[in-house]
């Protein structure tokens, strides 16, 4: 559950309120994902990263939506798989996503615009995803942080959608952060975002980001 307000030089902000420890133990989860730990140049791995990219960004999107209403639903076993997308998953994550509220929606879409338009994106996105991903394993972390962010460098066509995973995941994990902090301090502390970025050329955004990120 959350607040949200409006402030005159910062727009609208989310404070978060504590977080149920059963709910709030679903995020570092989340995280984990089988990212590369080496450049493989053939076709097969880009589909690849770009299948688990929708896979965290709806993921991430899901654990929101359970966030921002405060309560889990009792039976979650289905988000942890790390196959393709597909089927009632992908429907049941897809209906989580769309149960956002704006206010908590606009969280995501504030991360995902600012590291499409930064020269350092791949510097950011890369040892987040990869060291969330392996948090106990240093060598896999390492390897995965250097193959995201050659794949960020030289395919373009593959940015929006890890920036889109980086996002949601970033979001789960800022929510917390201030509704932890809250919870200690007694007092309301807002998620923090990076600055909001212009909308990226739609030609390069894939239709699943438009979709879960209600673009369209």
């Amino acid at each position: 559950m959350f607040t949200a307000r409006d402030d005159s030089h910062l727009g609208r902000r989310v404070f978060p309120h504590p977080v149920p420890a059963e709910l709030a133990a679903l995020v570092p989860r989340a995280h984990h994902a089988a990212w590369p730990v080496w450049l493989d140049p053939g076709p097969r791995m880009l589909r690849d990263v770009l299948e688990l990219c929708r896979l965290q960004t709806a993921r991430g999107l899901t654990v929101l939506s359970w966030l921002a209403a405060g309560h889990r639903p009792e039976e979650v076993a289905w988000l942890w798989p790390g196959r393709r997308l597909t089927g009632p998953r992908q429907r049941l994550m897809y209906a989580a996503a769309d149960a956002i509220p704006g206010a908590a929606l606009g969280l995501v879409v504030a991360d995902w615009t600012w590291i499409m338009g930064t020269r350092f994106a791949g510097q950011v996105m890369a040892p987040y995803l990869a060291g969330t991903a392996y948090p106990d394993d240093g060598f896999a972390a390492a390897q995965a942080t250097v193959t995201l962010m050659r794949v960020w460098d030289r395919q373009a066509e593959a940015r929006a959608a890890l920036g889109a995973a980086w996002a949601a995941c970033r979001t789960i994990a800022d929510w917390c952060k201030a509704a932890e902090l809250h919870a200690s301090y007694g007092h309301e502390v807002p998620v923090f975002t990076y600055p909001r970025g212009p909308m990226p050329q739609m030609a390069g955004v894939r239709p699943w980001i438009s979709r879960l990120f209600r673009l369209g």
